[in-house]
């Protein structure tokens, strides 16, 4: 369908769409913590979309120049935001996020974290909760930490079964196939679903439940066969959803 190619070009292949699910689910856990401020979105939005154009076109030279340029220029933003919103404690944790988020996957690095068996899945999650508990808040919050690695980790997950036939590094699809690695998912998600029905406010462990729900499903009919639409367009989505049952319940 013409739509859909349109969206996989200009929203997902763009990175665009990546970098607002994973600003979203910032957002959700800044209303939860009453400390919603525009300034910090942005920086979370522009941190995240230059990060993945970083990761998808550092191989290709005749755009890579282009997009490092722009990552220069999104620095340069980021440190602006920081230095007139914020202070110099926020720019150290900022700059320790994009240094470890260099560490994961960098042509110039002989051995990054993207190459080493089965850690990708926690890494990946471990670098967007530091963003929802660290970088964004006064002090480090646990709880959020371990609700969106839980949850992170476990969405990343159907990405490896989707990769499990190219990935040139041992996956947790590859080792314990397709239907334990389910399995994991699902263990991940309910512990992080199970957080949040303990620890937050009704409304908002209630928004991230129905996330958790969704995000269930999709991990559950995820399959190599399916195209890259379900997974990237789908899954992904599932990072916005608990600020977008949020809305729906304040709405309500």
């Amino acid at each position: 369908m013409p739509i859909l190619n349109l969206i996989k070009k200009y929203l997902i292949d763009s990175q665009i769409f990546v970098a607002l699910m994973g600003t979203m689910l910032a957002a959700f856990f800044m209303l939860q913590q009453n400390i919603f401020r525009w300034p910090s979105l942005l920086l979370i939005f522009i941190t995240y979309f230059s990060g993945y154009l970083y990761t998808k076109y550092q191989h290709r030279k005749h755009i890579f120049k282009k997009i490092l340029v722009f990552n220069v220029v999104c620095a340069l933003a980021s440190f602006c935001l920081i230095i007139f919103n914020h202070n110099e404690i926020r720019l150290l944790k900022w700059a320790v996020i994009v240094a470890i988020g260099l560490l994961y996957n960098s042509f110039f690095l002989e051995k990054y974290i993207r190459k080493i068996p089965l850690l990708k899945v926690f890494y990946v999650g471990a670098t967007w909760a530091l963003i929802n508990s660290w970088l964004i808040l006064p002090q480090f919050s646990w709880l959020i930490f371990s609700i969106s690695f839980l949850f992170i980790s476990a969405l990343v997950l159907p990405f490896d079964i989707r990769d499990m036939k190219s990935d040139e590094v041992v996956t947790f699809p590859r080792l314990i196939g397709v239907r334990k690695t389910k399995h994991l998912a699902f263990l991940l998600i309910f512990v992080a679903a199970l957080l949040s029905l303990r620890f937050l406010e009704w409304e908002f462990a209630l928004s991230f439940y129905w996330a958790a729900v969704v995000s269930v499903l999709l991990i559950y009919f995820s399959q190599p066969s399916h195209r890259d639409f379900y997974f990237s367009f789908g899954v992904e989505s599932c990072c916005g959803l608990p600020l977008l049952f949020y809305i729906c319940w304040l709405i309500n």
